[in-house]
């Protein structure tokens, strides 16, 4: 059993502009860049719950930073630096006991509305959707598929970014009507090269990354930049390699788990949403810490 902690739930820094206040990140504006703040906040089928996760936050930000410089060779990102002290802002550093662990300095750009999504494996709505009509968001796949089987290619399944409510799986020709076709592609070339690259190593360390999301911007001088946060249990789904057995679903290291819990009590996705007891936010907490050990080698407490 890991040791808990308070939870953080919601961040106050009244000396710096609010820029955005999302499901898990309170974001800050310092001087031309953003201080993103990952809370302890949970969301599940696009509702946040009540309940903080003890430590959540430090593992969000402490594997997105991993994987921002293990992934610097196939693309460039917002990352600046998760050192508070090296930020040049005093207010910043008056709040460093909270912001110790869980934040990241990331340059200010202009984000491209839609979610990156990558599957290499059989799951959750890719399941659903396979299951009625052998295809996910258009994408023709063999006859015959099990739940959790891997595919024969990592496949790209983009959907709509929504700041409230369900994000929708839309297709590619949607994406390039929004986006363009050029912009589309690089989208999917470097996503997929990416995934390849993290799923490679994850393997390698005994965890399967069954899918992930990944998010984009474009800087004022028009260079596209991967951003918000990377590889995390939060956007994706983890396996441990040791119990993969398809026709089924994967017991896993991300918050599926809690998805499993709610839906157990059908509660019916719609806010508010239910507190989550005791064992469940505990078991929750030792899966994020699990999945950072397990994939960095260091252990977070």
């Amino acid at each position: 059993m890991t040791r808990t902690t308070q939870p953080l739930l919601t961040t106050n820094i009244s000396q710096l502009k609010l820029h955005n206040r999302g499901k898990v990140r309170d974001i800050y504006e310092v001087n031309n860049d953003l201080l993103i703040v990952t809370t302890d906040r949970i969301s599940a089928f696009d509702v946040v719950l009540p309940n903080g996760i003890p430590y959540k936050g430090q593992v969000l930000t402490g594997l997105s930073e991993y994987w921002f410089h293990y992934t610097a060779d196939v693309t460039e990102n917002h990352l600046i630096t998760t050192d508070i002290d090296s930020i040049d802002n005093t207010f910043v550093k008056l709040h460093k006991d909270i912001l110790h662990g869980r934040s990241m300095l990331v340059k200010k750009v202009n984000v491209i509305p839609v979610e990156c999504i990558i599957r290499g494996y059989l799951a959750g709505s890719g399941w659903k959707e396979y299951q009625k009509f052998q295809s996910i968001c258009g994408i023709k796949l063999p006859a015959g598929l099990k739940e959790s089987d891997k595919l024969p290619e990592p496949i790209f399944t983009p959907s709509t970014k929504a700041h409230t409510g369900h994000d929708k799986n839309i297709p590619v020709s949607e994406v390039i009507n929004l986006i363009g076709k050029t912009l589309t592609d690089e989208l999917k070339e470097k996503s997929l090269k990416i995934y390849s690259k993290a799923s490679e190593y994850a393997k390698s360390r005994g965890i399967i990354i069954c899918d992930t999301k990944f998010e984009w911007g474009i800087t004022n001088d028009n260079k596209t930049m991967l951003i918000d946060e990377v590889l995390t249990p939060d956007s994706s789904r983890f396996w441990p390699l040791e119990f993969y057995k398809p026709g089924k679903p994967q017991p896993s290291y991300d918050k599926q788990f809690i998805r499993d819990y709610l839906e157990s009590i059908h509660w019916d996705k719609n806010p508010p949403a239910p507190a989550l007891p005791p064992d469940i936010i505990q078991k929750t907490s030792e899966k994020y810490l699990n999945a950072y050990k397990t994939l960095t080698g260091k252990s977070l407490i």
